[in-house]
């Protein structure tokens, strides 16, 4: 179930990555193994009622003005205030019954398949998921009522330029440059850039240790864009990248592909956000996070279709009840249920910023 590039790379079936896969353990992990690229195409998780992707409808001028926005960013956490109205695109959703979000299969406590305890029909669950349940209960009246489709990192704005989705939900960092090609919602969780590598590693973290490592990262991350201003001399592109030609071998379509290429010895880091490096680390105990704390400060947002205000303002809106409550917040027990063991200390989501314009 590898890809077959990685299959041909290591010289491995499915048997022989059992045998070099180092630390992982039980069903689960070998599900997720399995699963890793499994979803290179978008891929439908849940067919609750008719699937209708239709064309996505936005504010005439809406785009211009995210645009106009993008290019003058200062601020990119800043989002719309929130909102409870309906729009164009709020209509389209409760046209169509479902709520289709793009989302991770792979990633653990953030979202993934779990064969054995799956909490939904869909078999999904993690703290991205959750919140994905949030939206729809609050614009269709059903948490349940969403098509989930698997998104590859590299393919989240794609999926939301073509219309495949309404919104992404899949740990993706807020930026002045991916402004210019989405909308987001305010900040839901913050993380940063992290090294993760085995125990036993000479790399001590985002520093010279790095120098002639190969360290893998995925394509369209802002971990590929860290290492772009920053590798201290560690090798991280592959010869063809961004080609027909592109190994796929150090960047990689799913952020999870490296850690089975960490696993399999084919690179000797990953560079990654420390809220997924977390995850993995947590389903292999032979890796861990090197490095004392993240090197970057980035925020989570949802990520809509760039001009489709109405929606983002609605999930601003979700946000704002998601996050109320203080200790007893849907936010706090959901980040309690998934992420505490392995991200501790977290008291509160982050607060929310709104534009003034």
């Amino acid at each position: 179930m590898i890809k077959k590039r990685m299959g041909a790379r290591a010289g491995a079936g499915p048997g022989s990555v059992r045998r070099g896969l180092r630390g992982w353990g039980g069903v689960t992990g070998m599900a997720v193994a399995c699963a890793v690229t499994a979803a290179v195409a978008l891929l439908p998780l849940s067919h609750n009622g008719t699937e209708v992707l239709g064309q996505g409808a936005s504010v005439p001028g809406a785009a211009q003005a995210m645009q106009t926005r993008a290019d003058g960013c200062t601020d990119p956490e800043a989002s719309l205030p929130p909102s409870s109205s309906s729009g164009p695109d709020i209509e389209k959703i409760k046209r169509r019954g479902k709520l289709i979000a793009g989302v991770d299969q792979n990633s653990f406590s953030w979202g993934y398949r779990n064969p054995a305890a799956g909490r939904g029909k869909d078999g999904l669950e993690g703290f991205d998921i959750d919140l994905v349940r949030a939206i729809a209960e609050n614009i269709l009246g059903d948490r349940d009522a969403v098509i989930f489709r698997a998104i590859p990192t590299n393919q989240r704005i794609a999926a939301l330029e073509n219309d495949k989705v309404d919104v992404v939900v899949r740990t993706m960092t807020i930026n002045c440059a991916r402004l210019k090609q989405v909308s987001f919602s305010t900040a839901y969780f913050q993380a940063g850039q992290q090294v993760l590598a085995p125990k036993d590693s000479t790399i001590t973290g985002y520093d010279r240790s790095l120098a002639g490592k190969r360290v893998c990262t995925a394509e369209g991350s802002t971990a590929y864009e860290a290492l772009e201003k920053q590798s201290y001399g560690a090798v991280f592109k592959d010869p063809h990248d961004g080609t027909e030609a592109d190994e796929d071998q150090l960047t990689v379509p799913n952020q999870l592909d490296c850690l089975v290429r960490l696993q399999l010895d084919e690179v000797d880091a990953v560079v990654t956000d420390n809220a997924l490096a977390a995850g993995q680390a947590a389903q292999d105990p032979a890796v861990e996070l090197k490095g004392d704390k993240p090197f970057t400060t980035e925020y989570y947002g949802v990520a809509a279709k760039l001009g489709a205000d109405d929606l983002v303002a609605r999930v601003n809106q979700v946000l704002v009840d998601y996050r109320s409550g203080g200790a007893n917040s849907r936010w706090m027990q959901s980040y309690k249920h998934w992420l505490e063991a392995g991200l501790p200390g977290i008291k509160a989501p982050p607060a929310p910023k709104y534009r003034s314009d």
